[in-house]
């Protein structure tokens, strides 16, 4: 997605070790099933997708499992389940292709970011991903590492 776009959004949630485990391809918005406790946790800003990811169940359904949204302090007897199985809104044909992705290639869906977009409605940015092995682990982290020792050294001596 281009920056300028982008700026309208307000992140809740960022999955960055999804991006030091997996390769990450894909990257699409789908709309999720929300009860008024969780918008309202998730207005506060309590949100953690860390350890969730995507399911496929029922043949045709995208479903987030284990995304924790926090119980929202007011709402009493009435409360969410903090870790309840979320369904994600798609088209068809978006879900088709996740699932092909999935059963032929091996692959895995990860949620990247949960955002509200500037219409205000809450969104989950969802990403196919290739596990990674421990020496691209390694990889990435050395590439990290170098990009700050190189911002370290532009800093001193530019």
């Amino acid at each position: 997605m281009a920056e300028k776009e982008q700026s309208n959004y307000k992140v809740i949630a960022d999955n960055r070790r999804a991006r030091f485990d997996y390769f990450l391809e894909n990257n699409t918005e789908a709309g999720i099933v929300l009860t008024g406790t969780e918008v309202k946790s998730l207005r506060q800003g309590r949100a953690n997708i860390a350890e969730s990811y995507v399911s496929i169940e029922n043949g045709d359904e995208l479903v987030l499992i284990n995304a924790d949204i926090p119980h929202y302090g007011f709402a009493n007897r009435f409360n969410h389940e903090p870790r309840r199985h979320r369904k994600l809104l798609m088209h068809r044909r978006e879900i088709a292709r996740f699932m092909i992705a999935v059963q032929r290639e091996g692959m895995t869906i990860v949620p990247t970011k949960l955002y509200f977009n500037d219409k205000g409605r809450v969104k989950v940015e969802i990403a196919l991903a290739k596990g990674k092995k421990l020496h691209d682990k390694r990889e990435t982290e050395a590439k990290r590492d170098w990009g700050r020792e190189k911002a370290r050294l532009l800093k001193d001596h530019g």
